[in-house]
């Protein structure tokens, strides 16, 4: 799978030097899937302000592992045992709400938050996400918070795709097909009523330099991430960013475009005047050690993580701020 990367026509031959100028609109939303959903809800508690909407699959609360991978491990994903432990967890994100650190609580007020967990998920344990969920309740108000638990699915990105891993799977590429629209599902909650997805995506894939777009993306990020940008974004149409964070074992030098390409997000980018940025970091078998190619989700880059101060929540704000 990996091959067809260079080969799939979507895929411009541009770089960040040739970018149409977008006129993205000022608010954004975000996605993940598991290390990519812890992600994904680390950044929007630290830029709330500007993050509206976050959609989270297969993860736990934000700073579960507090600093540890011993934690991490026991009470953040698979063992039958996994206890989050919420109040050390939400004092530790008041105390840096109050710094400063991460945006005030009172800025999430107006989120929507969409959240997944399927009940066969044996990578993330479902009372894991159950976590994140109570964790949610204290900032967003209920109507604006969707908790879908109820599905047999295994750890992946359910999509009605077909092709792809069975729904009680967890394999490579991590994208199953289970006749469920997990994308449509996620944006229909975080931006309201949308359009049906095209067809066929019909926008262009596009090869960003992360290091030279975001100086902190060095030695954070990989050197390239991508941007899918439909036919009118890029004619000049306001347009809103979406950012999605891949999984553990599901960056490009792992899985190819499958990720970038088959959760269905591009299809419905383009009839949604949607900009969909698509970050990628890659595994490391030497310091920083992240042989998975996960997002930092337990420490690895470093103690503040889960803050303003995290470097991979800086690498990728400068992307955000590079495209504007």
């Amino acid at each position: 799978m990996s091959g067809s990367l260079l080969t799939h026509p979507l895929l411009a031959k541009e770089d960040e030097t040739s970018l149409p100028k977008l006129q993205l609109a000022p608010h954004l939303t975000v996605s993940g899937l598991s290390s990519g959903g812890y992600f994904a809800a680390q950044f929007h508690l630290a830029f709330a302000n500007e993050v509206k909407g976050a959609a989270i699959l297969a993860a736990g609360p934000v700073y579960c592992a507090k600093n540890d991978l011993m934690q991490a491990l026991g009470n953040c994903m698979n063992q039958p045992t996994a206890t989050p432990d919420l109040p050390a967890i939400n004092q530790y994100l008041a105390t840096q709400q109050a710094a400063g650190k991460l945006a005030p609580a009172t800025a999430l007020a107006d989120s929507k938050v969409w959240l997944f967990s399927g009940s066969a998920d044996a990578t993330v344990l479902p009372q894991v996400s159950t976590a994140l969920y109570q964790q949610y309740q204290q900032w967003i108000p209920k109507e604006a918070l969707r908790f879908i638990n109820d599905q047999p699915f295994a750890h992946h990105f359910p999509t009605k795709q077909a092709g792809f891993t069975a729904c009680d799977k967890s394999e490579s590429p991590f994208i199953a097909s289970c006749n469920y629209d997990a994308s449509g599902q996620l944006l229909s909650h975080l931006l309201g009523a949308i359009k049906p997805p095209a067809s066929q995506a019909s926008g262009q894939l596009v090869k960003l330099q992360q290091h030279q777009l975001a100086p902190a993306a060095a030695g954070e990020l990989a050197a390239e991430g991508y941007l899918y940008i439909p036919e009118s974004c890029a004619s000049g149409a306001a347009c809103r960013l979406h950012i999605s964070f891949h999984g553990c074992k599901q960056d490009v030098s792992q899985v190819g475009d499958a990720y970038i390409r088959h959760t269905g997000l591009n299809e419905y980018a383009d009839t949604n005047q949607l900009v969909i940025l698509y970050p990628q970091v890659e595994k490391s078998a030497m310091a920083p050690f992240n042989p998975n190619g996960c997002w930092d989700w337990w420490g690895y880059s470093g103690e503040h993580y889960a803050t303003i101060d995290g470097p991979q929540l800086k690498a990728v704000k400068q992307l955000v701020e590079a495209l504007r």
